[in-house]
């Protein structure tokens, strides 16, 4: 029986990881796998002699969709996997990969993953993540700066130059292809029950 693919998209900040880890946890997580989308962005050095500051980062084409794609695919034949491994403070990936092997669920996360039509289409259940602007940059901010050792500055000017428009020109377009959208993010624990609850009876039949 093919797994079951649920997309969890939202803006940075918008709480999908928190999302993610309740709905794993409302289920066997021995029959649950997790893709970030974010582990499939690009190597710096694809950029030729661009540094990090010249990139947007949250645009499409950082991402190699193409590839996660394909390990979608192979996943719901019944075939593993290996997974770019990303370092988000060299902006380039690991030497080494991850082996994934297919599960009975396979949640993939990210914000820009309703955009491509073609990755859309393999997901059973596609459910975006709402969460108020202001909050989902304090997120970013607290996120960047602790896990990822970025000032400041840096984070505000990246959110004021290309997260921001970013988002507004892909990621809050694509919550139209949502078959469930959840307002107030993470906070939103009736939501987040009930949509689990549907995925858990979908995983019993």
């Amino acid at each position: 029986m093919s797994p079951l693919i649920i997309g969890i998209a939202g803006g940075t900040g918008s709480g999908k990881t928190t999302v993610t880890t309740r709905i794993v946890e409302t289920l066997d997580s021995a029959r649950v796998l997790v893709i970030q989308h974010d582990s499939y962005y690009r190597d710096i050095s694809s950029y030729g002699d661009l540094g990090p500051a010249a990139v947007n980062f949250d645009h499409p084409d950082s991402l190699e969709t193409s590839l996660l794609i394909e390990h979608l695919r192979a996943l719901r034949s019944g075939k593993s996997v290996q997974q770019p491994l990303y370092n988000f403070t060299t902006h380039r990936r690991l030497p080494t990969t991850k082996l994934i092997e297919p599960r009975d669920v396979i949640i993939v996360e990210g914000i820009l993953i309703f955009v491509e039509k073609e990755l859309r289409d393999l997901m059973t259940i596609k459910i975006f993540i709402d969460a108020d602007a202001d909050e989902r940059l304090l997120r970013r901010l607290k996120r960047d700066m602790l896990e990822r050792g970025r000032s400041i500055d840096s984070v505000m000017d990246q959110y004021i130059t290309t997260v921001k428009p970013m988002h507004l020109e892909f990621v809050e377009p694509s919550k139209h292809w949502a078959d469930v959208i959840i307002p107030r993010g993470a906070e939103n624990t009736v939501a987040i029950d009930m949509v689990a609850t549907k995925i858990r009876e979908m995983v019993q039949k």
